[in-house]
């Protein structure tokens, strides 16, 4: 998460910057006030997304499968969990994004982007389901939606 001081310009290539040696005054906040009681954040500050991707085709060597989803873990270490079988397998990991869109696209194109380079099998992408920290915590405080990641790795489903 980006913080702002105060009295620091928070728009990125603003019209608030600063010339070269141009001083910046200082701010001060009252005594017992709180950063987030007093200042307000940028609103383009990225979020924490839990993403679950899944992707489905003809069947594959459980062996290939698994090293695939492995070597995508090992090049990607964001990946919480992975489960599959010999024709689906499910990515389950967070995603930092400014917004819904942002995140939705980087998973879109996970699985395509690193077919080649993990050796992941020639499936399509069937199913995504993004969605914000808030929301996460309230399903599984809930008892609804998955439960959480544990225990992290690669499994078979």
């Amino acid at each position: 998460m980006r913080r702002v001081r105060p009295g620091a310009a928070a728009s990125r290539g603003g019209s608030a910057s600063r010339k070269v040696g141009e001083e910046r005054a200082l701010t001060s906040v009252a005594a017992g006030a709180r950063y987030e009681e007093t200042y307000e954040e940028p609103k383009d500050v990225p979020r924490l997304w839990h993403v679950t991707l899944s992707v489905s085709g003809a069947e594959a060597p459980l062996k290939e499968v698994r090293r695939g989803l492995e070597q995508l873990a090992h090049d990607h270490p964001f990946l919480l969990t992975s489960r599959y079988a010999n024709d689906h397998a499910e990515i389950r990991y967070w995603e930092e994004a400014r917004d819904l869109h942002d995140a939705a696209a980087v998973a879109l194109r996970l699985w395509g982007e690193h077919r080649q380079t993990a050796q992941l099998p020639p499936w399509e992408i069937v199913g995504l389901e993004v969605i914000d920290r808030e929301t996460y915590h309230y399903r599984i405080a809930e008892g609804f939606g998955p439960l959480p990641a544990t225990p992290v790795g690669v499994h078979p489903f």
